[in-house]
């Protein structure tokens, strides 16, 4: 008979987290809940010893004796309480990490049609939220109900043995109330499945309705998609009122029954002194022992209801999950060469769990090496007949042979180390270039190898993939885009200003025209006016943002005599944006372009501009003087052409540059970095400091020929590899949103092509690509011809005569199988399909 531990985590039930949650921490939590059981009895006796005793002998050494142990068991009692409770919590989240661990990894090997029909957003919060009950519960399964039934017991035995009658009577309400207090608790626990369930459907609902915000806003369906949330949450609403309503019962009866122990105390134990069959002292113990009733009382009710709400959310998570893999991950053996690549299906048969039928008595034979494209209309099921073989959908009939051996039948590791499958849809995960780069690769090596250890990929054979697919130059922009850190790279410093020299020897001539390189001589025309002056970067770019705020600054342009041409080139800027412009918002935001004002600051400026009519800058307001004058750090002469670059002004930021250079040493510390042909500028990123200049054309030619040039310089400096290092390093942002759609579906191909599968198998996967980019995989493809087998699912029909065999799929069936050449020519499904796809 399997144990419950020996199940599937959706077979266990709650309880078997118990019994595996660190044995040896619930035998210490026993140990201490003796000590804290006898700890909690004693002051009760101690209470009756002090006023039967004590008090009428007058004995105030005795008083003292006692005082001081009753002062002991409370605090060892809470040193106790408080070691029991910690390791209560250790137990618990040990309970619920592995949990966890053992959830996610079945949710991972679940189906690919679980996913289809179960969101997010329900996967998110049956891991995160639903779970966390189960902990409390775990944590508390022994100690609480131990702790307080025993000290419930030695209490009642207690109270018994001081008076048998007046201890029988005052437990006997505990009987009635554990059998009332379950009954409304029952109301509770229905209460809390529902909550549970409508709780489940808005978070898969919000999950939705985020995961699609792109069609929501497309479509404008705004009130639609509140509509059906509000729905939800009314629904909630409801439901937590009963729910909540329910629980404040079960605490108001529980406090019913305890506060009708006093009054029996009081009423049956005052006439029992009067007829002196009892003492004081006892009476005191009595009351006291009341209170100390209902603390474990309590707990216990806090403990039944803890466990409902932990089982109801429990079970509801399990029958979510509910279901097998289809596929083990490892075999006992290890898994056999496959030296040749071939694929058979005989008779292959998929139907959907609602009875469709996708793939019918499908047939088709792969030698290995060979090229075969899927093509067919739109629903003929090639996406499926590629999953299949891929071992991403189970088929319900026929079979899929790999060299002879069945794909149903095959671990995930051999599918893994065999078949190389890339999406038309590409997922790119969050983290690096790099971390995606070798996810398939990574994913091979968590599989042992038996004879031979994986080799990692080296940095040569991921530049030569990302050179292939086409994103090597996205990858050197991203690493040459990369501002180095001071303290960690200064030997790559010392290197790529040496490419900076190359690139000013070799090529500046050819570039003159088109590159404004940095002369400390001369105006830098396509950079801002503050830049001009401080001729460099302010490691902190809020304080390049705010200069005009600082009084020293403007200390200093007073002193170099630029503060009034800075306020009057600010005020020309303004009133020729304004005149332009207008005093209404440009509805089209390209009008921004050709001035400084951003647009979200125009109707500020407006103000200003109404002004300066009849008041020269210098005696406007303070605030609108700074505003002036960071207009005028911001004017770039040869972009914002709405006015000309004064020579008077072009004179003095020259002068004051030689200036700002002493001043800034002395007021700015080590805040510049200023520009250096012989030093390198730490706020800049590489290509800036190998550029040392701004490019003054936006020719797509000019851009690529900058770039061949550098490229050519880091190969001759061997720092290629380096930067490509660096571009990797990129972080790719959530699901990839900062690549492009085609970067993504590019490095998605590179991940896989660079584990090197023996069967590749491509859904579609260059349709986000222009036809460039579609063409130079596929010649990519071709070059394997012999070594991989390549199944491929096409949509351009103009790619065909690169395969050596076409399959053309129609209603589930193939329909045609052999040379595409061959098939175009006969008047059959092809020609039919090509002849359609060109009208």
């Amino acid at each position: 008979m399997i144990s419950d531990q020996e199940k599937p985590i959706y077979q266990r039930s709650l309880y078997s987290w118990v019994l595996t949650s660190k044995w040896y921490l619930q035998l210490a939590m026993i140990a201490l809940i003796a000590g804290l059981v006898f700890l909690r009895v004693l002051p009760l006796e101690i209470q009756k010893r002090i006023v039967n005793d004590v008090l009428a002998l007058g004995n105030a050494m005795q008083l003292l004796i006692y005082c001081l142990i009753y002062l002991l068991a409370v605090v060892f009692t809470s040193a106790l309480k408080l070691a029991v409770n910690g390791l209560q919590t250790v137990v618990g989240q040990r309970a619920l990490t592995d949990m966890r661990k053992e959830l996610y990894q079945h949710i991972l090997r679940l189906p690919l049609s679980f996913f289809r029909k179960t969101t997010p957003g329900t996967v998110v919060a049956c891991l995160v939220t639903e779970l966390s009950a189960s902990a409390t519960f775990i944590g508390e399964a022994i100690a609480v109900p131990l702790s307080n039934i025993l000290t419930l017991l030695a209490i009642g035995g207690y109270l018994i043995w001081l008076n048998p009658l007046l201890g029988v009577v005052t437990l006997s309400i505990y009987p009635i109330a554990l059998f009332v207090v379950p009954l409304v608790q029952s109301k509770v626990n229905t209460s809390n499945k529902s909550r549970v369930d409508v709780s489940n459907r808005m978070a898969s609902l919000v999950t939705e309705t985020v995961s699609g915000i792109n069609e929501v806003h497309a479509q404008g369906s705004f009130q639609s998609e509140e509509r059906k949330y509000n729905v939800i949450v009314e629904r909630l609403f409801k439901i937590r009122i009963v729910w909540t309503l329910y629980r404040y019962a079960v605490k108001v009866t529980n406090n019913l029954f305890v506060g009708l122990g006093p009054v029996i105390v009081l009423l049956l134990g005052g006439y029992l002194i009067m007829q002196g069959k009892t003492e004081l002292g006892s009476i005191v113990a009595f009351l006291s022992a009341q209170e100390k009733l209902y603390d474990p009382w309590k707990e216990l009710i806090g403990f039944y209801d803890t466990q409902q709400d932990a089982s109801i959310r429990y079970q509801k998570v399990m029958q979510i999950f509910e279901g097998q893999s289809e596929f083990n991950l490892i075999g006992d053996q290890a898994p056999p060469e496959r030296a040749q690549g071939r694929v058979e299906v005989k008779d292959l048969d998929f139907v959907t769990a609602n009875g469709i039928k996708l793939l019918d008595q499908v047939n088709l034979s792969i030698e290995g090496g060979e090229h075969v494209a899927l093509v067919g209309y739109s629903g003929s099921g090639k996406s499926t007949l590629a999953k299949c073989i891929g071992q991403l959908y189970s088929y319900t009939g026929g079979e899929v042979l790999v060299d002879g051996y069945s794909v149903a039948g095959m671990t995930k590791e051999e599918v893994v180390k065999t078949i190389g499958f890339i999406s038309q849809d590409p997922f790119i995960f969050s983290g690096t270039i790099n971390d995606n780069l070798l996810y398939a690769c990574d994913a091979i090596a968590d599989y042992p190898d038996r004879d031979t250890p994986a080799t990692p990929a080296s940095i040569d054979d991921k530049i030569a993939v990302l050179q292939q697919t086409g994103i090597f130059v996205d990858v050197l922009r991203f690493g040459l885009n990369t501002v180095l850190d001071h303290d960690r790279d200064r030997e790559l410093q010392k290197k790529f200003l040496k490419v900076r020299e190359n690139f000013q020897a070799n090529f500046g001539d050819e570039f003159m025209e088109h590159v404004e390189f940095y002369r400390q001589d001369s105006y830098l025309y396509h950079s801002t006016v503050i830049e001009n002056l401080i001729f460099g970067s302010i490691l902190n770019r809020q304080g390049l943002d705010y200069l005009e705020e600082q009084p020293q600054f403007l200390a200093f342009l007073d002193a170099n005599n630029l503060h009034v041409p800075l306020l009057e080139t600010g005020a020309e800027l303004l009133l020729q944006t304004v005149d332009i412009l207008g005093t209404d918002m440009p509805e089209d935001r390209i009008f921004f372009e050709q001035t400084p004002v951003l647009p979200d600051e125009y109707e500020g400026y407006l103000e200003i501009a109404a002004q300066l009519h009849g008041t020269p800058p210098l005696e406007l307001k303070t605030a609108d003087r700074r505003l002036l004058l960071k207009l005028a750090f911001r004017y770039i002469p040869a972009l914002h052409k709405i006015i000309d670059l004064q020579p008077l002004l072009e004179k003095l930021l020259l002068n004051g540059r030689k200036q700002f250079k002493v001043w800034s040493s002395e007021q700015m510390g080590v805040a510049v970095s200023f520009y250096s042909d012989t030093e390198y500028i730490q706020s800049q990123s590489i290509l800036n400091n190998i550029f040392y200049g701004n490019l003054t054309s936006d020719s797509p030619k000019v851009e690529d020929r900058v770039n061949q040039c550098i490229i050519q310089l880091l190969i001759e400096e061997d720092l290629l590899e380096a930067v490509a290092a660096i571009g990797m390093d990129f972080d790719v942002g959530n699901k990839g949103d900062k690549l492009s759609g085609g970067q993504q579906q590019k490095l998605s191909i590179a991940r896989v092509l660079l584990k090197k599968p023996l069967i590749l198998i491509m859904d579609e996967a260059t349709s986000a690509l222009d036809n460039s980019s579609q063409t130079r995989i596929q010649k990519l493809i071709e070059q394997w011809k012999g070594s991989c087998t390549v199944i491929s699912v096409i949509h351009r029909l103009d790619l065909l005569p690169s395969f050596d065999k076409v399959a053309v799929m129609k209603s589930g069936k193939i329909v045609e199988f052999g040379d595409p050449r061959q098939l175009l020519a006969e008047e059959g499904v092809l020609h039919e399909l090509a002849h359609g796809r060109k009208r």
